[in-house]
């Protein structure tokens, strides 16, 4: 079956598996060196569906967090679109994708998902946290802490999703300032450096590059691979098998 995939995440796992992976957005950028043969057809949140003719896809791979409604209405081809808000919804929605392709290498891995999922998370220390690539400023005796996703306007993450669900596995649900909204703007100025770390995730904003002007803003912070913590696929998966217990 020749697959078209427009989220990252799933587009590496298929590949993973052995899928026939056809198509691609822009922001699939795993794995390498195979994903840079397959051709991209637009972004998460676009596409070019004229472009993605040529690629006679029997299937579009969407999801409903990260890409429109827009694009699923429009989408010509036939479609099935994901919905992934935990890691207890990913072994679920997996095999539902590789029923669809009879992908027996993605049905092994939709079990290993729902095995991670029942295991007890990992035992918390935020001087050890999982996933931190560099302590900007390591935590002293910090009490709560916020997970950025975005600058100009400051982004974080709310309950009701995927990197909040991680971060829970993780122990740190007690420590996460609560949110209603899935990714709520925040001032961030009227958190007390005193109480509050932040940890800035690796992408989709390259924080990295402004770690200076981060510094000065007197907050004890780190920088986290983004990528473990959202990418809800093989990458992810790895990540919890190595810190679930």
């Amino acid at each position: 079956m020749r697959v078209v995939s427009l989220i990252p995440s799933i587009t590496e796992s298929l590949i993973d598996c052995q899928a026939n992976v056809v198509g691609r957005s822009r922001f699939c950028i795993h794995p390498q060196p195979q994903v840079s043969e397959i051709p991209a057809v637009g972004g998460t949140k676009q596409v070019d569906w004229q472009a993605m003719a040529y690629l006679q896809p029997d299937l579009v791979v969407l999801d409903r967090e990260e890409n429109t409604r827009e694009m699923a209405e429009s989408c010509p081809y036939p479609y099935l679109a994901l919905h992934i808000t935990s890691v207890e919804t990913v072994g679920p929605e997996l095999l539902r994708l590789a029923e669809r392709i009879e992908c027996e290498a993605l049905k092994a891995e939709a079990q290993r998902w729902e095995q991670v999922s029942q295991l007890a998370g990992h035992a918390f220390d935020l001087h050890a946290l999982p996933g931190v690539i560099e302590w900007w400023r390591p935590p002293t005796t910090q009490t709560q802490v916020e997970y950025l996703i975005w600058r100009n306007p400051w982004m974080a993450i709310g309950e009701g999703t995927f990197i909040h669900s991680m971060l829970k596995r993780m122990g740190m649900g007690p420590w996460l300032i609560p949110h209603d909204e899935k990714y709520p703007q925040i001032d961030l100025h009227r958190l007390n450096p005193r109480d509050t770390l932040l940890l800035f995730s690796s992408e989709p904003f390259p924080f990295q590059r402004y770690r200076d002007e981060l510094l000065e803003l007197g907050y004890s912070c780190g920088l986290i691979d983004g990528e473990n913590y959202s990418w809800y696929g093989t990458r992810s998966l790895r990540f919890l098998e190595t810190y679930s217990r």
